[in-house]
């Protein structure tokens, strides 16, 4: 991969797209600084085709690999017996947290504070999704490791974990997964090299480096282009946007 300072990108324009061509070296100007956009070569890049739906069509319990349905029989506040249907990952490992997400702040001496979201393509959705870089924690793994593993494998960045939050949920009337977010911290010198993806086979994962005063706005533009807007990295977007503008 050529090598780089961080890129922070200011135009929808210019984010790299995981169906596009190689983007071309340019320069951008904003109305308060410039930086300079380098061609980057990894798994996000260079596809012979774009993503497309194939088939839909039902999974037999048998050929499930990473999740199963769920028969949950309880009774409610009155005593009365009901059901619900569930889904459940099957990977869960003796830490009982299925995955992480991590919100990353990258430091630089001369750069506003930073973060990293990643853009892949989603079948589920069928969509191009913006998200926090993620992954599911290993049978032997902390969700504290996983974190600063996955933002490693996934961006290239190595940091230091500063937070972790008390196991949470996303969608809990669907499925009965879990996660924790992580917080990982990276401090970067000046002339520090852009580092390289650890993508395993099958991962098209595209970074984006973003100051954090302008996520907010650029996730509402990214919507526009029609991707899809991981809830979390939303819900951190939107919190941190209403503290500056309505508290």
């Amino acid at each position: 991969m050529r090598q780089s300072l961080i890129r922070l990108f200011t135009s929808s324009s210019l984010i790299a797209r995981t169906t596009g061509t190689r983007p071309s070296p340019r320069l951008l100007t904003t109305t308060s600084r410039a930086f300079h956009i380098i061609p980057r070569f990894c798994a996000a890049y260079d596809m012979p085709q774009s993503p497309k739906i194939v088939k839909v069509e039902e999974l037999p319990a048998t050929e499930a690999k990473w999740i199963e349905f769920q028969k949950i029989s309880w009774q409610d506040q009155t005593g009365k017996d009901r059901v619900w249907e569930a889904a459940a990952r099957k990977t869960r490992g003796k830490a009982g947290v299925d995955a992480v997400a991590i919100v990353t702040i990258i430091r630089h001496p001369n750069r506003p504070p930073s973060t990293i979201i990643i853009l892949q393509y989603r079948p589920p959705v069928d969509a191009v999704c913006v998200e926090l870089p993620a992954g599911l924690v290993d049978e032997k793994e902390s969700p504290a490791d996983a974190s600063v593993r996955e933002l490693q494998e996934e961006t290239g960045y190595k940091g230091k974990l500063s937070f972790i939050s008390p196991t949470i949920v996303s969608d809990p009337g669907l499925s009965t997964a879990n996660m924790q977010l992580a917080m990982v911290e990276v401090d970067l010198k000046e002339g520090d090299e852009e580092p390289e993806q650890a993508l395993e086979d099958g991962e098209f994962i595209e970074r984006v480096v973003v100051p954090v005063d302008e996520l907010y706005e650029r996730l509402v533009q990214y919507d526009r282009e029609g991707k899809t807007v991981d809830a979390r990295l939303w819900h951190w977007a939107a919190g941190y946007h209403a503290a500056k503008t309505m508290l």
